[in-house]
């Protein structure tokens, strides 16, 4: 047997050139198979299906619990059975671990809302965004240079949708953070790129005595400061609007820390090193820059690289259409 590497680099067995082929089906007909189980999700037939255990259920309790007819009910229940998301014993059906891991996994549903409300109507304009380097998909919601003007004006089940996706990929990495940027007891910290101020209030709630600096467009700040404030941190608070992209912008100096949480995957590798001039300019002797990000080499499991794969191609078609989630050795050198 050949051995191949995959996108993560751990070494693989090439498969069959049976097993090869349906894999290829998989891909061919996978906007199908995502809508079809999406769509399960949405109406509650896998949530019952999933609570009915071993029991499973019939024909008759899949309408009723998702108000569907027996026809879809026959076009799905064939899709995720093909698709080993449920499994049938006679005529009761239920979900498989797949099917589990589509209802009950957080990482799960995150990325699946992400893909069907952000992503999906928009990828169809992905070759267009390849070729010219530009957010083409972002059009199926309107004119923006790229999505984060975007964001104040989303639909709404789309913006839930945006910061559920990015808040679930940094917030579980807080509290081992949180040491490590405060290990010398910094007194100011700003935040560039801090979104809807989460880090700044973790970090108010941290330490009472360090005092945030955010750095983001005007539409992130009114958010920043709304969330502040209903949590009574205003008096420790400072926004900064800079826009990043803006050949003129820099920002402002006296951080004791400067933090990049998830942030430099948003620009391409140019606009990288440019912003991180404009972080040097604003250090002194003792500034302490700290960078977080997620690396596609760097991941202990297949499906971390395979969903950082993903979100670069989100990137290209509806975020800016030059950014990506980088490999370390592509970023080390920036």
């Amino acid at each position: 047997m050949n051995e191949i590497t995959t996108i993560n680099d751990s070494v693989k067995t090439e498969p069959t050139a049976v097993d090869a082929k349906a894999a290829a089906q998989r891909i061919a007909f996978g906007p199908i198979v995502f809508q079809a189980c999406w769509i399960m999700r949405k109406t509650g037939l896998l949530a019952a299906l999933d609570k009915s255990r071993s029991k499973g259920l019939s024909f008759d309790e899949m309408m009723a619990v998702s108000g569907l007819s027996h026809y879809a009910i026959t076009v799905l229940v064939d899709m995720g059975l093909t698709a080993d998301v449920l499994w049938r014993k006679e005529d009761r059906y239920g979900v498989t671990k797949t099917g589990y891991m589509l209802t009950k996994d957080d990482m799960t549903r995150v990325n699946m809302d992400f893909v069907g409300d952000v992503c999906y109507e928009g990828s169809w304009h992905l070759e267009e965004a390849l070729k010219e380097s530009k957010p083409s998909g972002l059009k199926v919601f309107g004119e923006w240079p790229t999505i984060y003007q975007a964001l104040k004006s989303l639909p709404e089940r789309v913006r839930q949708s945006w910061f559920a996706f990015d808040h679930f990929y940094s917030d579980h990495s807080f509290p081992a953070a949180l040491p490590i940027v405060f290990k010398d007891k910094p007194a100011r910290i700003m935040d560039v790129g801090g979104n809807t101020g989460k880090w700044a209030l973790a970090c108010l709630r941290h330490d009472a005595d360090v005092h945030m600096t955010v750095v983001d467009l005007p539409g992130q700040l009114r958010e920043v400061e709304r969330n502040i404030t209903a949590a009574g941190f205003a008096d420790r608070l400072r926004t900064v609007h800079s826009d990043m992209l803006d050949p003129t912008s820099t920002l402002p100096e006296g951080a004791d820390v400067i933090w990049m949480s998830q942030f430099l995957d948003c620009f391409g590798e140019d606009e990288v090193v440019a912003i991180l001039r404009k972080a040097k300019a604003a250090m002194n002797e003792r500034t302490v820059l700290w960078i977080m990000e997620t690396f596609i080499d760097r991941q202990k499991h297949e499906a971390g690289a395979f969903c950082l794969a993903g979100t670069s191609l989100y990137f290209t078609a509806m975020a800016n259409g030059n950014s990506r989630m980088y490999r370390a050795e592509t970023f080390k050198p920036l």
